[in-house]
């Protein structure tokens, strides 16, 4: 029997496969760009800024260095974009609760545990340590962290809050200075406990724990 194969494309760019016998199925360049970024994640995490280098992080992502070079030039953009890269899908999903129901405390509660397993995450804080270890070496790393991390994460919340404060839910003067208190008790101190080793990352229940705490303590001042 002759089995006839069809000519027709594939509708999705990143579904087309290379020719060539045993050549890998071809990825578009936003999947192998995601692919990079979470082994340089990874590889930041383990290694630190000073030891890694674009060859371990092409190697761990399973790509070629002219690959890697080409979507992203050098281990500093590597290292920003990365970030950018974790805070876009933080924020992404910030924004989104702004608009569930009028239940302000759940709704909070649930913004706050989306901070959290952001921030207490033991990758994240695996990745504060090597900023605070190496800003000096290379100061342009905590600037990097600081505005594309931390002061993005305040005003995400900030923003949050602020839709929340139009809404008439809550009554507060200054939205982003709201969410550097919120994001402090939320944060501070299992971070810090983590940072000197005298605990674990907190696990995801223990993280909705102290969202739900936080939350409530913070609408008691201002709830209308």
């Amino acid at each position: 029997m002759t089995i006839t194969k069809s000519k027709a494309q594939p509708e999705d760019p990143c579904e087309e496969v290379r020719r060539g016998r045993g050549r890998p199925q071809a990825r578009c360049d936003e999947e192998t760009r995601a692919v990079i970024l979470d082994a340089a994640r990874q590889e930041f995490a383990s290694s630190g800024y000073a030891a890694t280098n674009m060859e371990n992080v092409a190697r761990r992502a399973g790509v070629s260095t002219k690959t890697l070079y080409r979507l992203i030039p050098n281990k500093a953009a590597l290292f920003e974009a990365m970030i950018t890269a974790r805070i876009d899908r933080f924020a992404s999903v910030v924004r989104l609760r702004a608009c569930d129901g009028r239940d302000i405390e759940a709704a909070l509660r649930e913004a706050l545990m989306v901070c959290g397993e952001f921030m207490l995450d033991g990758e994240v804080i695996a990745l504060q340590r090597l900023v605070l270890a190496d800003s000096e070496k290379f100061p342009e790393i905590s600037e990097t962290f600081y505005h594309k991390a931390i002061r993005r994460t305040e005003r995400t919340l900030g923003n949050w809050l602020q839709a929340q404060n139009e809404r008439g839910l809550i009554k507060i003067d200054d939205a982003e200075a709201a969410a550097g208190m919120l994001l402090g008790m939320l944060v501070f101190q299992p971070q810090r406990a983590v940072l000197f080793g005298h605990a674990p990352a907190p696990s995801r229940e223990e993280v909705a724990q102290r969202a739900q705490a936080v939350a409530h303590l913070f609408l008691r001042g201002c709830a209308r």
